[in-house]
């Protein structure tokens, strides 16, 4: 996780500065990271802090415009190639946002409930995977206006889910295969 440092008007879009003490100064100029699940471009790096800009199509998407001064993030820097692949496919090109719903403790886990658009829910599965601000889950139930997963003990503390009121807008990603499903199914309902 890193904690935003600043967030400034810059060109109709959003400068964000992102505090990141273990390996900001591993980045390079042009790469692209993960913020809360949204991919973003390595604009500059000094010392443990990179800047990144939101676009208004970013913007307009995703939850960036809700961020303040001193929120934490969740961070991932882009997989390499060869590199082994665990979770399920995501681009860090969000679909839309939700809400969190609610929050229920059960031993040591979590179950979470959050309000989803149709689009989301159209291209997802119980058991299948989502991303929520960047963090690649199993859905567990799917209502016609939401859904929810189950948190573990590792990824409550080593996330932002253990910080996100309820209300809360977060950024939702659907499973990369469920949305070529969709649209596939979709032209073909089109043709007939």
């Amino acid at each position: 996780m890193g904690r935003v440092e600043r967030v400034a008007e810059r060109g109709g879009g959003l400068e964000l500065a992102v505090a990141v003490p273990d390996w900001a100064g591993r980045l390079v100029l042009g790469e692209s990271i993960a913020v809360n699940g949204c991919c973003l471009t390595v604009e500059s790096v000094k010392d443990d802090v990179f800047t990144v800009f939101a676009t208004p199509e970013t913007l307009a998407k995703t939850s960036l415009g809700d961020w303040r001064a001193g929120q934490r993030v969740n961070l991932e820097r882009a997989m390499a190639l060869g590199d082994r692949l665990g979770g399920h496919l995501v681009s860090g090109h969000v679909d839309t946002t939700g809400r969190l719903r609610s929050v229920r403790r059960d031993g040591e886990s979590h179950e979470l409930w959050f309000d989803a658009p149709r689009e989301i829910l159209e291209a997802s599965i119980p058991k299948g995977s989502i991303a929520v601000d960047g963090i690649s889950l199993t859905l567990v139930e799917l209502t016609d206006d939401g859904f929810s997963v189950w948190i573990i003990p590792e990824t409550w503390e080593r996330t932002t889910l253990s910080e996100t009121p309820i209300g809360a807008r977060v950024n939702l990603e659907s499973d990369m295969i469920g949305k070529y499903v969709a649209r596939h199914l979709g032209r073909m309902k089109a043709e007939g």
